[in-house]
């Protein structure tokens, strides 16, 4: 490769403008073209990390860009004079933060010849004489100095070219960062007769790619963040929930008079576990406590909120409140503190002797009862009333079952796309399969192949409860 400058030759005419021009006009539209698009992302784009990264991205290759426009130009028009002919008016500083400047050390005569963009880059009085090698490195920040010997001392003795970046002290303290690339000038016997390179300031360049590394880590930071999160919410429901498949084994004193499993399904387009919760409990007066329900938000927050009600919900069941009366404590428990918010919750208790189920629902889709074949919803209680003195009372309706019935329980979300009475018409079109199966956790498994394998934007719980005597 020919030196750039030299002393004892012509500098090398800038290359035909027609072709060049072509090149600044291509690149230029490719510029416009990329600030089209980054200014439609930002629009659709909120302000979290991944459109932060986005961004910074879009400012890398703006940057760029702008840098190869400015670099065609520069070749377009050649170079600013040196310091030692005739200067025209001096371009704005801003103008040539990515021009580049070329310089030429002849080691025979130890002279130096700078390009006017080199003394703008380097922060130097252009009438000031440009710097020799050795005393280059006094522009050069103390712990880049090793950095820059030790590229001109391979150039020189062992005539490796020169591809590196340090960092320069403006006089006005500003910090740059310079990329220099160079080749060695050899003379007839193969010696060292001259070193020439380019510099140019990258400042921008690199501050932009540094914003895209960090935009970049603070979004895999987040991503760890939600992964770790939602794999303490799972251990902690895990531990808080009764087993997720299979039959929910309950410590039976007397007959077993019923045959429970139930299922969690996560939502898919989410990695944060929400607030649903299904649960039973065996009482001391041989009653069973049955109840599903979900409260608002997500994540380990509201994971542990669902411990607290859950022991709440269990607390008042084993102290004897019927379900009308534990949803009312419930209400006024929940209303006294600031955490958790309750979504909805059906609550029953299941009387063995009588065969009796008494519930009581808050917002909540009702149970559903399949027999012989056919299934129906359970009629809803009367609604909530204003007590006097004590808030909201809810009402609470019985249901008489008999051998053989299937009770299903569930959290709204449980057939995606569909809540309500939509929802459960869906679920109640599954009666004529249901009552094929023999156990509750068969009936678990015939719901789950019809509205499991789908895309759902919520978690859901669901619990089925078959009397067996």
């Amino acid at each position: 490769m020919p030196s750039h400058l030299s002393a004892d030759r012509p500098a090398a005419q800038p290359p035909g403008r027609g072709s060049v021009d072509a090149l600044i006009s291509q690149t230029r539209r490719l510029k416009g073209d990329v600030d089209a698009v980054r200014r439609g992302a930002e629009e659709e784009e909120a302000d979290h990390p991944q459109g932060r990264w986005q961004r910074a991205l879009y400012d890398l290759a703006l940057h760029q860009l702008n840098d190869l426009d400015q670099h065609l130009a520069q070749l377009r028009d050649g170079p600013l004079p040196t310091a030692r002919t005739p200067e025209p008016a001096t371009p704005p500083p801003g103008s040539l933060l990515s021009r580049v400047g070329s310089a030429e050390w002849n080691l025979l005569t130890d002279e130096a010849s700078w390009s006017g963009e080199l003394y703008q880059i380097l922060g130097r009085d252009p009438a000031a004489p440009p710097l020799t090698l050795d005393e280059l490195p006094s522009l050069v920040l103390d712990e880049d100095r090793p950095k820059l010997t030790a590229m001109v001392t391979n150039c020189l003795v062992d005539a490796r070219p020169i591809d590196g970046e340090f960092r320069i002290a403006h006089r006005d303290g500003a910090v740059r960062t310079v990329h220099m690339m160079g080749e060695p000038v050899l003379d007839t016997d193969g010696s060292t007769a001259s070193m020439w390179a380019v510099l140019r300031d990258v400042s921008e360049l690199r501050r932009s790619q540094r914003v895209v590394s960090e935009t970049r880590d603070s979004l895999h930071h987040q991503r760890e963040a939600a992964r770790t999160e939602h794999r303490l919410a799972v251990e902690l429901q895990e531990a808080v929930l009764p087993p997720w498949r299979g039959s929910l084994r309950l410590p039976h004193r007397g007959p077993r008079t019923l045959d429970l499993a139930a299922r969690r399904l996560q939502a898919s387009t989410t990695t944060l576990i929400g607030g649903d919760w299904y649960d039973a409990l065996e009482l001391t007066d041989g009653e069973t406590l049955l109840s599903v329900g979900d409260l608002t938000g997500q994540g380990v927050g509201v994971t542990s909120n669902m411990t607290m009600l859950l022991g709440a919900v269990r607390g008042m069941a084993m102290a004897g409140a019927q379900p009308g009366q534990l949803m009312a404590w419930l209400n006024q428990l929940l209303d006294a503190t600031v955490q958790p918010a309750l979504g909805s919750a059906v609550c029953c208790r299941y009387r063995p002797g009588t065969h009796t189920l008494v519930w009581a629902q808050a917002g909540h889709p009702a149970p559903l009862l399949f027999r012989d074949g056919t299934g129906r919803a359970l009629d809803a209680p009367d609604g909530v009333l204003l007590g006097a003195t004590s808030g909201p009372v809810y009402g609470q309706a019985e249901e008489t079952l008999r051998v053989g019935d299937l009770l299903l329980l569930h959290t709204d979300g449980l057939v995606p796309g569909h809540t309500g009475t939509a929802a459960a018409n869906l679920l109640l079109d599954l009666a004529p399969r249901l009552a094929g199966n023999r156990t509750a956790e068969d009936c678990v498994q015939t719901v789950v192949e019809e509205f499991g394998a789908s895309e759902r934007e919520d978690n859901a719980c669901l619990l089925a409860v078959k009397v067996t005597s």
